[in-house]
């Protein structure tokens, strides 16, 4: 999942250097997305330890 993350972020950085606004965009976007998703699993288990203590 980081791996993703990583590439996306690159995929971003390359698009706006070569001029390309809406793939940047895009590749951002997804990026954000996935991130969203793995704080939401690290919460839930952070959660889920604290509840079973």
């Amino acid at each position: 999942m980081i791996k993703w993350i990583i590439i996306l972020l690159i995929v971003a950085a390359a698009a706006s250097l070569l001029g390309m606004p809406a793939l940047a965009g895009a590749a951002a976007t997804g990026a954000r997305i996935l991130i969203g998703i793995v704080l939401l699993i690290f919460l839930l288990i952070v959660l889920g330890v604290f509840a079973v203590t």
